[in-house]
């Protein structure tokens, strides 16, 4: 478990750093959707390069059928929340659009852990983790308690 701790920092480090320079890149474009654009551009050719150079086989098309409709959409939400990141970064700061942005990601997480949505394992919502909730919003308005 030490080592997936590590690499979820890792994860968020690089969330928060490609955030803060796509921003800036949408900044000197004066465009934040060109600067998505250009993010899923560049994240896409990646990973179809790590894909093809890799030995992961693709699904037959009986798999790739039977997925619900509504889990092909998830990039929508994806474009959604980037483009939201390149925009607001420049107007709020990168510290305080994280920490609501970090807020809203766990809030909706532990309800969709709570709730097994998306077939996720449920971890229900007890005592304890909603103090967690407590804590991390009286956190979020001292953060940006001068920011207000």
């Amino acid at each position: 478990m030490k080592l997936l701790g590590i690499l979820a920092l890792l994860a968020g480090a690089a969330i928060a750093t490609q955030a803060s320079m796509n921003a800036q890149l949408g900044v000197l474009l004066r465009n934040s959707l060109l600067a998505t654009a250009i993010a899923f551009t560049g994240s896409m050719l990646v990973t179809l390069l790590v894909l093809l150079s890799s030995s992961a086989h693709l699904p037959k098309l009986d798999t790739w059928l039977a997925v619900p409709v509504h889990l092909w959409f998830g990039g929508v939400l994806s474009a959604l929340g980037v483009g939201l990141f390149y925009y607001l970064i420049p107007k709020m700061g990168v510290g305080p659009m994280m920490s609501f942005a970090l807020t809203g990601q766990l809030l909706v997480a532990m309800l969709a852990s709570h709730y097994g949505w998306f077939g996720l394992p449920v971890k229900s919502l007890d005592g304890i983790k909603f103090l967690g909730i407590a804590a991390l919003i009286t956190g979020i308005l001292l953060i940006n308690w001068r920011n207000a």
